[in-house]
């Protein structure tokens, strides 16, 4: 029997044992994949198993908020935050990009930008993932209909006329600051000064958003984590599209 018939029957040509599956894509590896994409495969099922953790969880919060709009931990929680004191316009300037109608400048800018840099997957994927996180949030704002933290039981900084819970700031941070931060990653030379630079100048926003929310008065902190997860989950989503955009079909072939 010829090598070609012993390969096609599972034979000498891989020890009659099936070949591994891609997860990320569903296809299948070559006999002799580099192990590093093998790897990169487990890690992406890890992370997948992950995302429907956070899926998991975003669904407990957001019943038990709906349930019960009011709750004693956040209260607790945002009183003793707003007791640091001296950090007002700090948290006010880390606040400000998600105000208003900045979001949709900024990321329309950026959208033109991939555009003219013929960054068309970056473009579309980032519009998603904004666009697509904004209409998620307002979606679940209309749907739980929680109100705003009130000067009764906080410190407000400003009266805000819109539900409270997801927290729409946050969400657009992660949806727009997280995606660049995996796009810096991913095209910028490793270990470059540039590379450092914009994966510190595209984390640190997401991460203090969030505190600032709540120390602002403008949301509870059970919003604020509500967005962190649900957000989370989407622009995951939206990153596992733009690398097929990027290298479909072949990301796992060695041919």
């Amino acid at each position: 029997m010829s090598q070609e018939g012993k390969d096609e029957t599972g034979g000498a040509g891989d020890g009659g044992q099936n070949p591994p599956v891609d997860v990320a894509y569903g296809e299948t590896l070559p006999p002799k994949a580099p192990v590093r994409r093998r790897l990169a495969a487990r890690r992406l099922l890890r992370a997948e198993v992950y995302y429907a953790a956070a899926l998991a969880a975003f669904a407990a919060l957001t019943f038990f908020v709906y349930r019960n709009p009011q709750l004693d931990w956040d209260v607790r929680a945002a009183t003793a935050w707003q007791g640091v004191p001296g950090l007002f316009e700090f948290m006010r300037l880390a606040s400000l990009p998600g105000d208003r109608w900045i979001p949709h400048a900024v990321t329309t800018v950026t959208v033109i930008a991939f555009l003219l840099l013929r960054r068309f997957s970056e473009a579309s994927a980032l519009l998603l993932s904004a666009g697509g996180g904004a209409l998620l949030s307002r979606s679940f704002k209309i749907l739980i209909a929680r109100p705003r933290p009130t000067p009764e039981l906080v410190q407000v900084f400003r009266p805000i006329d819109t539900m409270s819970f997801p927290s729409g700031h946050v969400t657009f941070y992660v949806c727009y600051f997280g995606f660049l931060f995996f796009v810096a990653y991913a095209i910028l030379p490793r270990g470059s000064t540039r590379r450092r630079v914009a994966l510190a100048l595209t984390a640190l926003p997401v991460l203090l958003v969030g505190p600032s929310r709540v120390y602002l008065g403008e949301h509870w902190p059970s919003d604020t984590l509500g967005a962190y997860l649900m957000s989370g989950v989407w622009v995951a989503l939206c990153l596992d599209l733009y690398r097929r955009w990027k290298k479909p079909k072949k990301v796992m072939s060695d041919e």
